[in-house]
């Protein structure tokens, strides 16, 4: 009796060491996906962005457009700002319209801002330290996250990204700073 309940256990153990297998799926994916981001030269999608200050919050809608190095913004709500449109270039970045700007502040102590999350982002699909990976959904989509390899969860910027696990499209993307959600994005129609 005593074997046979050892067997039963130990085939339970096994078969339970089997249903891993979606971490392995996953990880696979992740990484097949980090590759086409990093050979990414362009893109496109068009973006709602929730920025978290604390005791505000701001919400915009904006076109996003990636060629190269450059990356430019073009807002579309809310309305007062509308066409507003930031490009970014490296470390250069310049608003433009009619001398009207949008000033929010930064969101964390390295200067993250609702301007820069979407190439942050972009930059943490690419070569962000992944903490962990999995398929969501039902397998539709893939959730990656990514953080300081030495730091400790829920403290520094950490993010959190989620793609279309059949095209492989960013459909969501959340930026942490000590824990708290500062930065939302919710992309629609992204093309690679």
């Amino acid at each position: 009796m005593r074997k046979r309940l050892l067997c039963v256990l130990m085939m339970t153990l096994l078969l339970a060491g089997c249903g891993q297998t979606g971490g392995n799926e996953a990880e696979e994916l992740a990484l097949t996906i980090r590759g086409e981001y990093l050979a990414l030269d362009a893109c496109s999608a068009q973006t709602a962005v929730t920025a978290d200050y604390g005791q505000r919050v701001y919400e915009y809608e904006l076109a996003v457009s990636v060629d190269g190095e450059e990356t430019v913004l073009t807002l579309s709500a809310p309305e007062t700002v509308a066409g507003l449109t930031a490009r970014l270039a490296g470390p250069d970045s310049f608003l433009e319209f009619d001398g009207l700007s949008v000033e929010t502040g930064p969101l964390d102590g390295d200067g993250l801002t609702p301007v820069s999350a979407v190439p942050a982002l972009l930059e943490a699909a690419r070569s962000g330290y992944i903490t962990a990976c999995a398929l969501e959904e039902d397998g539709a989509l893939l959730r990656v996250d990514c953080g300081d390899p030495a730091g400790s969860p829920g403290t520094g910027t950490e993010y959190a990204l989620w793609f279309d696990a059949a095209t492989h499209a960013l459909t969501r993307g959340e930026i942490s700073a000590d824990g708290f959600r500062v930065i939302l994005c919710e992309f629609s129609d992204f093309m690679m």
